[in-house]
């Protein structure tokens, strides 16, 4: 069988421009979460109650239990919906930028078109049964 070369991605709005724009902005996500969620958290009394592993823990992903066994001598305050949707956005925003990463490196060796758009599909559905579980496991914890 006869391999076809990969053409190059057309120029302008398209699938590919929109997926390198969300990686870039994924990525500046994920940093500003991790930065609101140290400031947060050394705002609130991690500065003396917990360690550096502990408050890294909770930068990239705000769980309550993350902080149970800390010093924190009031852990209600490190519960709430705000940290809910900062666990999830963090997230999704690195489940998406680690399977696209991982989409771009196979790609590179897939020559076939339906092969591509296979894989696409094959990870869009992982991405989002992912995303559920953790989504999940979030909201339970």
């Amino acid at each position: 069988m006869k391999e076809h070369p990969r053409t190059a991605p057309q120029k302008g709005f398209n699938f590919d421009y929109l997926m390198w724009l969300f990686t870039r902005l994924s990525a500046l996500g994920m940093y500003l979460i991790a930065i609101v969620g140290v400031t947060a958290a050394l705002l609130m009394s991690a500065r003396q109650n917990m360690s550096v592993a502990d408050l890294m823990r909770w930068a990239f992903m705000p769980n309550p239990n993350h902080v149970v066994n800390t010093n924190i001598p009031n852990v209600d305050t490190w519960k709430g919906i705000f940290w809910n949707v900062m666990g999830i956005l963090m997230l999704l925003f690195a489940g998406g930028h680690g399977l696209h990463g991982l989409l771009n490196v196979l790609e590179d060796y897939i020559s076939r078109t339906w092969v591509r758009n296979l894989l696409r599909g094959l990870v869009l559905v992982v991405w989002v049964v992912m995303s559920a579980i953790g989504i999940y496991v979030i909201l339970t914890s």
